[in-house]
């Protein structure tokens, strides 16, 4: 009991300098908040052997306990990982702030004018599980909207994100902005999860998880303030009749395979029964690049070496090199399939048809829709956001790629010369 207390008193004093710092970056301009940032990613690139070293730490005990190897892919850095992480801080730095400016503005007959102008939300909580690039860019998205940032790593990534966090608090040093506008949970106990959901209102406004299925589920039922979230990355590619074949290969290799264990990877392939020799192709290229494809009986039909999927392969977020696959009937087919086993994430079609192609982004309600793109693409750097805090799949506020500009909310600022009521 002892030992929850004193976790308890700890998490509302970070809680307490957090509101205080977001306080207290609301009085900064957006120049010295980008100092900050372009400051931690030089701290970043010099502290890179001690954040290699702890990384490497990391892996050994994550092997050790049997990490699965998307997992594993997740948690592992290299120098190219780590001066993307460094770009990464450079390119929010680059980003228009956020809070410039007004949203709209306009005069009343009663002598009011009215100004609907950007504000930082207040304290984000973060709460993630294994990839360490998320200390760096949910604490750069945090300061250059003007918020603060808790963040809570899972124990896979403890030491890395440790480090990490190490540099931007530099950063923050090196501009003079509060350091404590950028906190991590200094326990791997779980218990501190708990408290960031039901005992902190007071101090956080917002918490976004990125994690596996079972963290978010938590967050969406234990969490007293909003949640940005999704629950899975179950993103389809729908290979039309009207699909050039080789861009239909090439997409749904690329969605599957450059990283497998991101949200953003494919984990259905759809074929236009109408025409199926372009998805036919492009399954073919999946077996031929290793990937285990579980068919329906009529991609199976396709190759020998398609497995037959169970119904649960279908709506299953593999995190691997596995891919579900199933004929469909043209675009309507899809969208049939997409709406009862996706996760409103992200969807692509492949096709030369404007008309399928239009009717594909006017049926489905995901948060992201492609045309001959790669899901990878779902990803707030690609977007030109410098970077994501993660994937919202819900229709308030935040929807897609979570960047600084979706870490605002607005207010009304109005004004008048001695403007009364009748």
């Amino acid at each position: 009991m002892d030992g929850e207390t004193d976790l308890a008193r700890e998490m509302a004093a970070l809680g307490a300098r957090a509101r205080a710092a977001a306080e207290a970056l609301r009085e900064t301009d957006g120049a010295t908040r980008d100092a900050g940032l372009r400051a931690a990613a030089a701290a970043l690139r010099a502290r890179s052997a001690e954040v290699l070293a702890a990384n490497a730490e990391d892996m050994a005990a994550a092997e050790a306990r049997g990490l699965a190897p998307a997992m594993n892919d997740r948690l592992r850095l290299d120098a190219a990982r780590l001066e993307a992480m460094a770009k990464g801080l450079e390119a929010v730095a680059d980003q228009p702030d956020p809070l410039a400016g007004v949203l709209a503005e306009w005069d009343r007959p009663s002598g009011l004018h009215i100004r609907r102008a950007p504000s930082p939300i207040g304290v984000i909580g973060v709460i993630y599980e294994s990839r360490p690039n998320v200390t760096a860019d949910a604490g750069a998205l945090c300061l250059k909207s003007g918020n603060a940032a808790i963040l809570r790593g899972g124990s896979e990534s403890a030491r890395t994100a440790a480090a990490i966090h190490a540099a931007l608090v530099e950063g923050l040093r090196a501009a003079g902005l509060p350091e404590d506008a950028v906190q991590r949970v200094p326990t791997t106990d779980r218990a501190a999860v708990g408290m960031m959901l039901a005992d902190m209102a007071d101090f956080i406004d917002v918490i976004v998880p990125r994690g596996g299925r079972s963290l978010v589920e938590r967050v969406q039922a234990e969490a007293r303030v909003p949640v940005f979230a999704h629950l899975e990355g179950i993103c389809h590619v729908y290979v039309d009749a009207a699909a050039d074949p080789r861009k239909a290969q090439r997409i749904a290799v690329n969605a599957k395979t450059r990283r497998p264990g991101i949200c953003g990877a494919a984990e259905c392939l759809l074929i236009d029964a109408r025409d199926p020799a372009p998805g036919a192709g492009a399954l073919r290229a999946l077996l031929d690049a290793g990937v285990e494809v579980r068919g329906c009986p009529a991609s199976q039909a396709m190759d020998n070496r398609v497995r037959p999927a169970a119904e649960d392969d279908f709506g299953r977020e593999f995190l691997d090199m596995i891919i579900a696959a199933r004929v469909v009937e043209g675009v309507d087919g899809a969208v049939a399939h997409i709406r009862r086993y996706g996760s409103s994430h992200t969807e692509s079609i492949v096709t030369e048809d404007d008309a399928a192609a239009a009717r594909f982004f006017a049926r489905l309600d995901s948060a992201i829709l492609m045309r001959n793109a790669s899901t990878q693409f779902a990803d707030g750097g690609e977007f030109g956001m410098g970077a994501e805090i993660g994937i919202a799949t819900g229709k308030l506020h935040a929807r897609g790629p979570v960047g600084a500009a979706q870490l605002t909310t607005f207010r009304y600022l109005v004004e008048a010369d001695c403007a009364l009521r009748p």
